[in-house]
Formats: C-alpha cells, sequence, structure tokens
C-alpha cells in the first residue's frame, strides 16, 4: 500500500497549535522563526498566545496553517517517517504540498499566502459575503439549490469535501436563500460557518488577478513527490503547468472528494494528515473506505501514525 500525506486548509488553526511540539521540537521553534521572518512580526507568538481574532483574520489564518502543516512534515521527517508517494493539500494547504514536495522555498510561500489573504480580506466588505455547509444533498442537487437561490447575486457550491458535504460561499443574502432552499429541498444539515471571506466563488476573481503577478514571480520547481492539484484532480510535473493550475485556485472550487478517491485509485491505503487537526482525516472516512487515516499534531499522534504503518510494513511483508 501506498502512503499519502494531506494538508488542512483554513478552518484548522486555533490557538495555542503545536504548542507541545513547539516546547520539544527544535524544527517547529525553527519553522515558526523562519515564518515570522517572512512576514516581519511574530506569527509564532500570534499561532501560541493569540489573540483568536487576530488568527483568524483570513490574511494570518493561511500563513499560520500553512507554518503549521509544514512544521509537522519537518517532525514526520525528522522522526523517521516515511516518504509519501502522494500529496494534497485542501485550498491554502496545496502551499503546503508545493513546500514539502520541494518545489516552493517555504518563506516565499508563507509571504504569497499572506498576501493572497489580504487580498481575499479587502476583495469582498466585511458581512457582504458568507460561506455556509449542506449536509445529505448530492452534488447535483446543492447546484440546483444555489442557481435558483442567486437572483442576479453569487452563490455557488465551492468545497467538494465528501459525498453529501459540499460548501457554498458567495453574497451574504444569496448564501441565505441557498440555505433556506436546501433545507427545502431535504438537507439534513444547512448552516452558516464562522468564514467571513466567500472563499473559491466568482467573488475572488478580483483578488485572483491581482495575485497574477505574484503567481507568475513564485520561484517554483518541478515536485520531487507528485502533487494532487485542488483545480483538475491531477498532478503535473512542469513548473509552466504548476503556475496555470495556481492562477485560478483562488476562485476556483475544491474538489476534495474527488483528491482522496484519486488518491485511493491510485494505490494509497494510508493516509497522514499534517497539520494541526483532523478535518481531513475525518472527510476521507466518508469518502474511501480503503484508506486508513492518521491525522499528525503532537507527540502521541506521531508515534501512533508511525507504529501503525509500522505494523502494517511487517504485515505486507512476504
Amino acid at each position: 500500500m501506498k502512503l499519502g500525506m494531506v494538508f488542512p486548509g483554513q478552518g484548522s488553526q486555533s490557538v495555542g497549535m503545536l504548542a507541545q511540539l513547539h516546547a520539544s521540537e527544535s524544527c517547529v521553534r525553527t519553522t515558526f522563526e523562519e515564518a515570522s521572518n517572512a512576514l516581519a512580526f511574530d506569527l509564532g507568538k500570534l499561532m501560541l498566545e493569540g489573540p483568536e481574532l487576530d488568527l483568524n483574520r483570513t490574511y494570518n489564518t493561511q500563513p499560520a496553517v500553512l507554518t503549521g502543516a509544514v512544521a509537522m512534515w519537518r517532525v514526520w521527517c525528522a522522526r523517521g517517517g516515511p516518504r509519501p508517494a502522494l500529496l494534497a493539500g485542501h485550498s491554502v494547504g496545496e502551499f503546503a504540498a508545493l513546500v514539502c514536495a520541494e518545489a516552493l522555498p517555504f518563506a516565499e510561500a508563507v509571504s504569497f499566502v499572506a498576501e493572497r489573504g489580504r487580498y481575499m480580506q479587502e476583495a469582498v466588505p466585511e458581512g457582504e459575503g458568507a460561506v455556509a455547509a449542506i449536509l445529505g444533498l448530492d452534488d447535483g442537487a446543492v447546484a440546483a439549490v444555489c442557481e435558483e437561490a442567486a437572483q442576479g447575486e453569487v452563490v455557488c457550491a465551492v468545497n467538494y469535501n465528501a459525498p453529501g458535504q459540499v460548501v457554498i460561499a458567495g453574497h451574504t443574502a444569496a448564501v441565505e436563500r441557498a440555505l433556506q432552499g436546501a433545507k427545502e429541498a431535504g438537507a439534513k444539515k444547512a448552516m452558516m460557518l464562522p468564514v467571513s471571506v466567500p472563499v473559491h466563488c466568482e467573488l475572488m476573481r478580483a483578488p485572483g488577478e491581482r495575485l497574477l503577478p505574484s503567481i507568475d514571480a513564485l520561484n517554483l520547481s518541478a515536485p520531487q513527490i507528485p502533487i494532487i492539484h485542488n483545480v483538475d484532480v491531477k498532478t503535473h510535473v512542469t513548473v509552466d503547468e504548476i503556475r496555470a493550475v495556481l492562477r485560478p485556485h483562488v476562485f476556483s472550487p475544491v474538489h476534495w472528494a474527488r483528491t482522496v478517491q484519486h488518491m485511493a485509485e491510485a494505490g494509497v491505503g494510508n493516509m497522514i494528515e499534517s497539520g494541526a487537526g483532523r478535518v481531513l482525516s475525518g472527510l476521507a472516512k466518508r469518502i474511501s473506505r480503503s484508506i486508513a487515516t492518521h491525522p499528525i499534531f503532537d507527540d502521541a499522534s506521531v508515534d501512533k501514525a508511525l507504529a501503525a504503518l509500522g505494523s502494517a510494513a511487517k504485515g505486507a511483508m512476504p
């Protein structure tokens, strides 16, 4: 069985993230320091101590999530964890995948995602955009609900997270109409999420265009580990191909269910979630029963994952 590794996106952050490993692992402290130096302010202190309101500002959240994901990757490597065969990241987590595949320098990635978050925050005034989750409807039903609710505004599916679990985003009033329509269509749950920036929808096209010069300037190189990209659920080898899928990234949907299915079809039987939580591990269980998930975020979880993979390897020996 192959090993896959995935990196979470916005929403996995919390005050005190990776505090235990920050105290015990020099590579985590170094990672926090590198990120802080790239941003010219103490991001590590914000991650460890808050305040929560500042950590949850998109332009801080995105570099914090990236930093946590890369720090856990470095812990995994330092502890002798096996090298994955495939990588993928959910939304901003894709930039962590690029760093860990040695396709993008870490400091450059930190600066870029901070800029990305700032442009996203500036694009839609607070209160005018919203994000919501719909559970219990298939993708087609969600699309139909959004189409009916739009009424000249923007609302659409933006994260296809798992079968029957879709995130929508757009103008606040349109999202509210879509939630009501989803309930009437038989959704098990339809609820607003605490995210003010309407991610991965048409309202993000303007920040996406603002980011084009920065994307074109990124010091990309060919990934040393294949990455499944959000936009097209494909792996890409050349720098030109990677740059092409990054250009529409911020205003294109995240096809996460298809990404995990792609991993399963490629022979991935174990998946490490490298970051500050276990959201992607929970989604993977709903997407593919053939993949065993191992979130890593503290000493105990790293030890548990290493033991599980060691047992799996022994069980596979003839």
